[in-house]
């Protein structure tokens, strides 16, 4: 835990380095495609009101200079599977996008869907010495949150406080300065698979980049999809991806929980490829340019030619009705909204006061997918598309880029974690030995 703290602030600190440089890299690695995007900082802002716990980790404007975009290559799952085409897609996105906005760049920030996120609620409370909250009080409480075990092989990705109270007064977002005697905390921890991670973090280094922040898909599609309202009373995001559906539910500005599900648009165009014995391509240009999951009377004339070039002319020259398509088309759409379904709801997602849920990602964009939804997740459904920043071209503003986007929120205005703030030194030797303890007596 310690180490993963360590990494994390040599992380914040490099991407300080970067904003004082001027120019940093946003990349999103998904299972369809790369995308790079590079943001030229115009020095420190005022921080938003009512953000959390403060700008510890620094803010700042920005504007889009440079985008690129490439086809994934030997990423399965949201999870990197072939390390070298990997490393190719990246260095074509990041090139793409230096060539666009005539720089260079040296620091990155990354995020990835896969690497099974989960969701822990942790809370801490202490007694305040002085009766005013300094921000040694704040790092205190923090470190005072009991770790639960995460597993062995996992590590920490987010560790965002949520809520701070003092004695009897909750739903504080910054209670430094405040006078009170007792100061409790509750805070959202995401851990991933941590060979997953380093799978990442390694890639990006041999594109000779500096890793300056990561960042769950999940996390960041909802900060770019949700509209303010949305992310103060609850709602959730679901992002339809190519090789995952990240899934994140925010409350009161934060997000309080997320999990993936390990299918996408990639499984829907797989199911085509098979159902009607075509090249993955050719399964991908037919789901795009015909696809959908309502048929109507009109679909069953509405003939679809698939062609080919293997040479056998009937074959060659075959054509399906819509109707036949949307019937290969409906079934995995069907299956990948239950399993959001089964997740949100396992989360507790009825309990909140808002019941809104916005579809974002690539896979989204299937026409009438809205309608389907709100049958299977809840009247309140609506598509989201990411929200609009200085710069950003065209090309890059539909629903497929909202993680991009997000992750360029979430580097310009980053939400206070755990390393921002300085851990008491006693808690070091403490946290580790009180874990030793524990070890020896369940393995002894």
């Amino acid at each position: 835990m310690t180490d993963f703290y360590r990494a994390q602030r040599s992380m914040r600190h490099m991407r300080r380095t970067a904003m004082q440089r001027g120019v940093i890299a946003i990349l999103d690695v998904g299972s369809s495609k790369v995308a790079c995007l590079i943001l030229r900082f115009d020095g420190e802002v005022r921080p938003r009101e009512a953000d959390g716990v403060g700008p510890m980790a620094g803010q700042s404007s920005f504007r889009i200079i440079g985008a690129a975009t490439t086809r994934s290559r030997g990423v399965r799952f949201g999870e990197i599977s072939v390390m070298n085409e990997t490393e190719s897609a990246i260095r074509t996105a990041v090139q793409g996008a230096q060539k666009m906005a005539n720089v260079r760049v040296d620091h990155v920030i990354a995020c990835f869907s896969g690497a099974d996120p989960r969701s822990y609620g942790l809370a801490g409370e202490l007694q305040i010495q002085d009766s005013v909250v300094t921000e040694q009080d704040v790092a205190r409480v923090l470190a005072a949150c009991d770790v639960p075990d995460i597993g062995p092989g996992r590590e920490v990705m987010h560790a965002q406080p949520v809520n701070f109270a003092l004695d009897h007064r909750t739903g504080l977002g910054d209670p430094r300065g405040q006078i009170g005697n007792r100061l409790a905390c509750d805070m959202h921890l995401l851990s991933v698979d941590g060979d997953v991670v380093q799978n990442v973090i390694h890639c990006i280094k041999r594109c000779d980049l500096e890793i300056a922040g990561l960042a769950s898909s999940a996390y960041v599609s909802g900060i770019s999809s949700l509209v303010e309202d949305e992310q103060e009373l609850g709602a959730a995001c679901v992002d339809l991806g190519g090789g995952t559906t990240g899934i994140s539910i925010f409350m009161k500005k934060h997000m309080i929980f997320a999990e993936s599900v390990r299918m996408g648009g990639d499984h829907v165009t797989s199911d085509i490829a098979k159902g009607l014995q075509v090249p993955l391509n050719v399964a991908e240009r037919i789901k795009t340019k015909h696809g959908g999951v309502h048929a109507t009377g009109m679909d069953d004339r509405d003939m679809i030619p698939i062609g080919g070039d293997s040479g056998d002319w009937d074959k060659d020259r075959r054509s399906i009705s819509r109707t036949e398509l949307i019937g290969i088309m409906r079934p995995r759409v069907e299956e990948i909204l239950e399993e959001a379904r089964a997740r949100l709801d396992a989360a507790g997602f009825d309990s909140l006061p808002s019941q809104q849920i916005v579809l974002t990602g690539g896979a989204s964009q299937v026409p009438g997918l809205d309608g389907l939804a709100a049958r299977i997740l809840g009247q309140r459904v609506r598509l989201g598309r990411p929200l609009r920043v200085q710069g950003l071209p065209q090309a890059v503003t539909g629903a497929a880029f909202s993680a991009a986007v997000g992750l360029c929120l979430f580097a310009a205005h980053p939400q206070d974690e755990w390393w921002d703030f300085d851990i008491p030194t006693e808690r070091y030797p403490a946290r580790s030995l009180k874990r030793a303890v524990r070890w020896i007596k369940d393995n002894w």
